[in-house]
């Protein structure tokens, strides 16, 4: 398997990017309310075509070994070539993860296209994350499309059987955290424990621009005890324990960072370094590069800079960015940035160790 203490010097030389969100495309066949990249209130009004194959290839190859890649959409299974796109990075950039969350709505293609992926990229783990908002009714409300928890549960069915074929692959939950579901909470987390082969559970909490900011009034207590419980579930080996090498190191990861992301919320600060646009960029389906999801000041766009990755993160435009992000109170709740915050500053390695001592 590809290792994740490859990046072990990433730890003292924070000078390129070893996780990278690709937004491979705008598309979608559900119509979630709260998502901020579909619902912003910055979405263009004619977005650029799409990244061909041939193009992602070519940043791939200007990017150097990556310790996690993480697709996003849209549905990243509305594009027929996920699997063809999966490969180009696996065999560049040798990601020891490669992380896959879908509304679960296309039960057949996700299966086709997981099953592929798994083929084709054993040395990384393959983790599909499926998003469950609510238990039944709730969830289909929530997310304002009919149906759409029964084909997530078909797709879960189909899905569940890899585990037992495929040792790099990993099954798990997300859900987003907003008004609208803070009350119930619990529900969906007894539900998701209920799951056979669901070890991970993950609770995003709602974030970004949106067009209808009132899914954005989250009671902080509530969202407390929500990661409290889930907590609770993990050391008690209810869920949260990952199959692969290093579990019990990200298992301790997550529940720090649930904690920080509850305290910057309390706060309205930033309680940490952010390593934006120096460990973490952003790669947009039109090649718009970014240092997050949650900026929206552009690095540059690889069409203009011949796909050269390395080129846009040394433009001046790029160095602008970094010094504000450094100089100015910029603060988010973006878990998958807060896991590279935390596994990589070693200031935080004795919270880490006390909870990997009690898993």
């Amino acid at each position: 398997m590809y290792s994740p203490f490859w990046h072990i010097g990433s730890l003292f030389w924070k000078r390129r990017p070893i996780q990278m969100t690709f937004f491979i495309t705008r598309k979608c066949n559900s119509a979630c309310p709260f998502c901020f990249y579909l619902k912003s209130g910055n979405r263009p009004a004619d977005p650029p075509e799409e990244l061909s194959l041939d193009e992602i290839q070519k940043i791939s190859r200007s990017l150097g070994p990556l310790l996690w890649l993480a697709f996003s959409g849209g549905e990243i299974f509305l594009r027929d070539d996920l699997a063809e796109i999966s490969r180009i990075f696996y065999e560049n950039n040798t990601p020891a993860l490669m992380l896959y969350p879908t509304n679960g709505m296309l039960p057949e293609i996700i299966k086709e296209q997981t099953e592929q992926i798994l083929k084709e990229c054993k040395k990384s783990i393959v983790v599909v994350k499926l998003s469950i908002d609510g238990v039944r009714e709730a969830h289909d409300s929530l997310r304002h499309t009919p149906g759409s928890f029964d084909k997530t549960m078909q797709t879960y069915g189909l899905l569940k059987g890899f585990l037992r074929t495929y040792p790099n692959f990993e099954l798990g939950v997300n859900t987003v955290f907003c008004s609208e579901n803070q009350d119930t909470a619990d529900d969906i987390i007894d539900f998701v424990s209920s799951l056979e082969g669901i070890k991970t559970h993950t609770i995003s909490l709602i974030r970004g621009s949106l067009a209808d900011e009132s899914y954005k009034a989250v009671d902080n207590r509530k969202y407390r005890h929500a990661i409290e419980r889930l907590d609770k579930n993990l050391k008690k080996k209810i869920s949260g324990i990952y199959r692969f090498r290093g579990a019990r190191i990200k298992a301790a990861q997550d529940i720090v960072q649930r904690r920080l992301i509850h305290q910057t919320t309390t706060a309205r600060k930033r309680l940490v370094p952010c390593y934006a646009g120096r460990l973490n960029l952003v790669l947009t389906e039109n090649g718009n590069v970014y240092p997050c999801e949650i900026l929206r000041k552009p690095f540059g766009n690889v069409r203009a800079y011949d796909y050269d990755m390395r080129r846009i993160m040394r433009s001046e435009k790029a160095g602008d960015i970094l010094r504000d992000i450094r100089d100015n109170a910029c603060y988010c709740t973006h878990e998958c940035y807060f896991m590279t915050n935390i596994l990589f500053n070693a200031r935080l390695y004795p919270a880490l160790i006390h909870e990997y001592l009690q898993l």
